[in-house]
């Protein structure tokens, strides 16, 4: 029994040994811009676990674990991937010509649709509809096939009939014209 407590402190006094070379033959390794950089490191690694015990930083990254593992359950993280994979892949394959034409076309659209023409159209347009609003909501006024019928008898209502009928043909007739057009 006596040889057991022995053969423990000779295998303590084995370790201690082997530990003491290890850390003599670390100091030896070690230059002195190693351990600066050592001592940056773990300096800079101080300051990210401080930073992040502050009680706001520590919640939000909660919150954003949670979102991260919910996301994950739910496959938008994988959405999320492969959308940013395709926006890599769109800016890789745009040349500089493609970003020029299409800042071109933007800039086209926005001086055709930013004309005085189509503000004022706009605006009539829906000073229209807010005054079909107004007539259409006159109360008592009648309907039935007699309404309809004294409604269609009226001049106004003609020429407006006819108006629609020729503005629908004429814009079917354009849009068979752009159909053949072949596109751009």
């Amino acid at each position: 029994m006596s040889e057991i407590p022995k053969i423990d402190q000779i295998t303590r006094d084995t370790e201690v040994s082997d530990i003491s070379r290890l850390t003599q033959g670390v100091r030896d390794a070690l230059s002195d811009s190693m351990v600066e950089r050592l001592t940056g490191t773990a300096g800079n690694a101080l300051e990210v676990v401080d930073k992040l015990n502050e009680p706001d930083v520590k919640e939000g990254l909660m919150t954003l674990l949670d979102a991260v593992g919910n996301m994950q359950r739910t496959g938008v993280l994988q959405t999320i991937i492969d959308t940013l994979y395709l926006i890599h892949a769109m800016r890789s394959a745009a040349t500089d010509s493609m970003v020029d034409r299409a800042f071109a076309f933007i800039e086209h659209m926005a001086n055709n649709l930013g004309t005085e023409d189509l503000a004022t159209l706009a605006s009539e347009a829906k000073g229209a509809m807010e005054d079909a609003l107004d007539s259409c909501n006159i109360p008592g006024a009648g309907g039935g096939l007699v309404g309809t019928m004294r409604m269609l008898s009226q001049k106004d209502t003609q020429e407006a009939l006819r108006f629609m009928l020729s503005f629908s043909c004429a814009f079917k007739k354009r849009a068979v014209v752009l159909a053949k057009c072949p596109q751009a």
